[in-house]
């Protein structure tokens, strides 16, 4: 075997908790290099380099089906380890303490709120679209971006309002500034959908595999 053939690429877990289609997500990995594998029940992210957690959907649904699934607890534990971890969208949502959409406890990894968007009246709900984000340099995730130009997709209806603004990697305006992506140690978490950014989201996607 060649020493090409022989380097193996990063091994990512990504959770399938029974909401969502995970295609895109999974297509956007494996082009960036990764060997992606979907899995279903927590014991099969033990070998993972990263854990991934997409999200889409309603909060209630997602905390339910991650109790009855034990993924609740391995997410919580793979954190706590400083395991590399992305979660997206629902995935960063469902991380903090509590939410507005169906008076929700979460994950409580992290201490904040999950609030729901109160705009003028002609900005639509959910925030559906192209938006910017700003950073601040020297992240190594950000590599090859530009702060305030590079834009990414969104679509959601809430937002993140941590405690801890330490916490804060990514800022988005609409309506007024929020916490558009997080970042803890290894653990990143964005608002946007990466796989839905075209080139400036496999970037990103890029940018975190070297960082395993």
């Amino acid at each position: 075997m060649s020493t090409e053939a022989s380097i193996s690429k990063p091994r990512l877990a990504v959770i399938d908790y029974g909401m969502g289609n995970l295609r895109s997500v999974v297509r956007a990995w494996e082009h960036v290099g990764a060997d992606v594998r979907l899995v279903d029940r927590p014991e099969q992210i033990a070998s993972a380099d990263a854990l991934i957690f997409p999200g889409q959907g309603a909060i209630v649904d997602a905390m339910r089906l991650l109790k009855e699934t034990g993924f609740d607890d391995s997410i919580r534990d793979w954190i706590a380890a400083d395991k590399p971890f992305f979660g997206i969208c629902l995935g960063l949502q469902a991380l903090f303490e509590h939410s507005e959409e169906g008076d929700t406890d979460a994950l409580g990894i992290f201490k904040g709120k999950v609030k729901r968007f109160q705009l003028d009246p002609s900005l639509k709900i959910p925030h559906m679209g192209w938006n910017a984000v700003s950073f601040e340099p020297g992240d190594p995730i950000t590599d090859g971006l530009k702060s305030g130009e590079d834009q990414f997709y969104f679509v959601h209806s809430y937002y993140i309002d941590p405690e801890d603004k330490e916490l804060t990697l990514f800022k988005t305006d609409y309506g007024g500034s929020f916490v558009s992506g997080i970042r803890s140690g290894k653990c990143y978490a964005t608002q946007f959908h990466p796989e839905k950014s075209q080139a400036k989201g496999l970037q990103l996607y890029r940018n975190f595999l070297r960082s395993l």
